[in-house]
């Protein structure tokens, strides 16, 4: 039961994220898929750079926070290659 729990708040942490991080540079979610992919791919990018630069997160917000990051530099990083 508990690896059913910690699967849905780890969508619920990407949906949030990438929807926040829509709202951020483009201005609009992604749908609901949508967001949880950029959202997942933008915590793992979050998580790798928060390491690399020694700063630490905590609970939930601190997932949140991080994951939003990550997605955020995601985004941007497509839109520059959009744009190529």
């Amino acid at each position: 039961m508990q690896d059913i729990t910690a699967i849905v708040i780890f969508l619920v942490i990407g949906a949030v994220a990438g929807w926040l991080a829509g709202q951020i540079i483009k201005g609009g979610g992604f749908g609901l898929v949508g967001n949880i992919i950029v959202g997942i791919i933008g915590a793992i990018i979050g998580g790798v750079l928060f390491n690399f630069l020694g700063i630490a997160t905590f609970g939930l917000l601190g997932s949140i926070i991080s994951a939003t990051v990550g997605a955020v530099i995601l985004l941007a990083l497509i839109g520059l290659f959009k744009r190529a």
